[in-house]
């Protein structure tokens, strides 16, 4: 089939070299000339036929919700809009009552598998009815992971694709899925500095190396943060400031509203906070109340010596 994505950065050029290794024409659109096929977004409506299904894939936020907005004055009725990117589930919502009213359709597509999409497949969860995500159905199962099979050969369904429910549905479950990251990552992160930190263990890497296989703490990530260890076994090229792109925030403030426990993940959103304070003013606080209650000794800003009260 055809498709129009707009977006060609990392993830959408890797996209669109995906699906056209799989049979499907893809018509281009980026600001930067050298990577787009037209020049406008008009002139991408004229290159496909309708139908047309459109995959915006640019950062969430602004830039995504004035390519929507753009898009739904462009397009004729019956064609779809698919947001793959990274977009709060409610402004899909807006988005789609906004696409509703000019007959448009409207698709959210919470992708997962990053620059590593492109060979192994990108996981996929969508949110939209079951016509607009019919029109879009080609798209996806080319871009997701092979299915795996069963003894017999025979393909096991629903591994790496899921038409979640009603529009929002994708990219919430895409939130919840990032939330659980933030904590997996916190979790092997807190594994790793234990074990640099005692003179007892000889091959921290080769420690890390050894769970990737049979243990039950496996995974994709663990096999990433193998892969950083080879490269840099200290880590002592990076900073330990971590940004956090949302999804995190707003799993915590979910789990909020809906009254679900959620320590895990909330606390490894506060580590990121925290890896941004070179000097932390909680931690400052903390230390003025030991002095305070116990006399005990604070080290000067300065001087980095300690100092007893008078």
């Amino acid at each position: 089939m055809q498709l129009g994505l707009i977006g060609l950065g990392k993830m959408g050029g890797n996209m669109a070299e995906r699906l056209r290794r799989a049979g499907h024409e893809v018509v281009g659109f980026d600001h930067h000339p050298e990577k787009r096929d037209v020049d406008s977004l008009p002139a991408l409506k004229e290159a496909l036929s309708a139908p047309r299904v459109v995959w915006v894939m640019v950062p969430a936020g602004e830039a995504t919700r004035a390519t929507v907005k753009e898009l739904s004055e462009v397009l004729e009725p019956g064609d779809v809009i698919v947001d793959g990117g990274n977009s709060k589930y409610t402004d899909d919502q807006i988005h789609d009552v906004m696409c509703r009213e000019k007959g448009i359709g409207y698709v959210d597509a919470g992708v997962s598998g990053g620059v590593w999409g492109l060979e192994n497949g990108y996981a996929l969860m969508v949110g939209g009815t079951r016509e607009d995500v019919a029109k879009v159905q080609p798209v996806f199962d080319a871009l997701k992971p092979p299915s795996p099979k069963d003894e017999s050969g025979q393909e096991l369904p629903g591994a790496g694709f899921v038409h979640a429910g009603p529009v929002g549905a994708g990219h919430f479950s895409k939130m919840v899925h990032n939330g659980i990251e933030y904590a997996m990552m916190q979790a092997y992160g807190e594994g790793y500095e234990l074990l640099a930190a005692v003179d007892l263990i000889e091959d921290v890497p080769g420690v890390v190396k050894s769970w990737t296989q049979g243990t039950v703490i496996r995974s994709w990530l663990l096999d990433l943060l193998v892969r950083a260890l080879e490269e840099d076994p200290s880590l002592e090229k990076i900073s330990g400031y971590a940004e956090d792109s949302g999804e995190g925030r707003w799993t915590v403030e979910q789990a909020i509203e809906n009254a679900v426990p959620m320590p895990a993940i909330a606390a490894s959103l506060f580590a990121r906070f925290s890896s941004r304070q070179e000097d932390s003013p909680t931690m400052k606080a903390v230390a003025a109340l030991r002095q305070q209650f116990g006399g005990h000794a604070v080290h000067a800003v300065r001087e980095q010596e300690a100092e007893r009260p008078a």
